[in-house]
């Protein structure tokens, strides 16, 4: 790699750490980027919007959800979004250990398309192959740092499911700068009508913002 590459790498490094998608927290994985093992590559057990809501919540006119969602990560934060069926009680559907219940919910978000570390660092200068699935940590509700959540009809929720499909089958790039995954989860909010924040904050003050410009 010549100096001024290294440099350039370098720069791109250091400035989105003063102003981009970055937090330092406790567990391993690295913001939104490499996922951790390759069985996490496979497709989730989607949550498709022609399964209807079942239970007593079903009665009510939004028993679907979007919950934008910001987590920790051990250098950078990942900005993603969760959807799928409400429980019975209302609330996002999880497990004793609060972890997402796969066959109700389904995760969204931006990160290269890898368990090398090596796309990711490129990521931070060249844009590089992305998946749009979950990645570590995200299903769990120990690792999340904020969250905000909008309920939906079932007319909502399918016009919603369908915007999603269409942008994981347009294979999106993720690089740092020049899209992120805030900026990923910005356009699926935008789809709703929301207005959303700069895509260069971190994590936590991404998903704060924007219930904030939303309230």
């Amino acid at each position: 790699m010549s100096l001024s590459l290294i440099r350039l790498a370098f720069a791109a490094v250091l400035g989105i750490a003063l102003a981009g998608c970055t937090s330092i927290a406790s567990d391993t994985t690295m913001s939104g980027a490499p996922i951790a093992s390759a069985s996490t590559l496979a497709t989730p057990a989607a949550f498709a919007p022609t399964d209807y809501a079942t239970g007593a919540y079903a009665q009510q006119a939004k028993p679907y959800f979007v919950e934008f969602r910001a987590r920790s990560a051990m250098s950078y934060g990942h900005t993603f979004a969760v959807f799928g069926v409400l429980d019975e009680n209302g609330r996002v559907p999880t497990d004793a250990n609060g972890v997402l219940i796969p066959s109700m919910t389904e995760v969204t978000g931006l990160h290269p398309a890898s368990t090398s570390n090596v796309p990711y660092t490129i990521g931070h200068v060249l844009p590089v192959p992305s998946e749009t699935g979950p990645s570590d940590g995200d299903t769990e509700n120990a690792y999340m740092t904020a969250r905000y959540r909008i309920d939906l009809t079932e007319a909502q929720y399918r016009d919603l499911v369908a915007f999603i499909r269409k942008k994981q089958g347009s294979s999106p790039v993720w690089h740092a700068v020049l899209y992120n995954c805030s900026a990923y989860v910005g356009d699926i909010a935008k789809h709703l009508g929301l207005q959303t924040p700069n895509s260069m904050l971190f994590p936590k003050e991404y998903i704060n913002k924007l219930e904030a410009l939303n309230s």
